[in-house]
């Protein structure tokens, strides 16, 4: 029963995806991601402590 289960979820789920990706407009996750990751690197050198000679 469990790979039964697991496989209609699966279906299921991969065919609401498909309905949501085809008709409705669904950010890229990628692109999105890749523009915090550049932001954040961003702020992270803007407010980075400067490193002293001794360190």
């Amino acid at each position: 029963m469990g790979i039964i289960r697991g496989s209609f979820c699966f279906l299921v789920g991969t065919g609401c995806g498909m309905y949501i990706a085809q008709n409705y407009n669904v950010p890229n996750i990628k692109k999105l991601i890749d523009t915090y990751m550049f932001v954040a690197k961003h702020i992270e050198e803007t407010y980075r402590k400067s490193k002293k000679d001794g360190d």
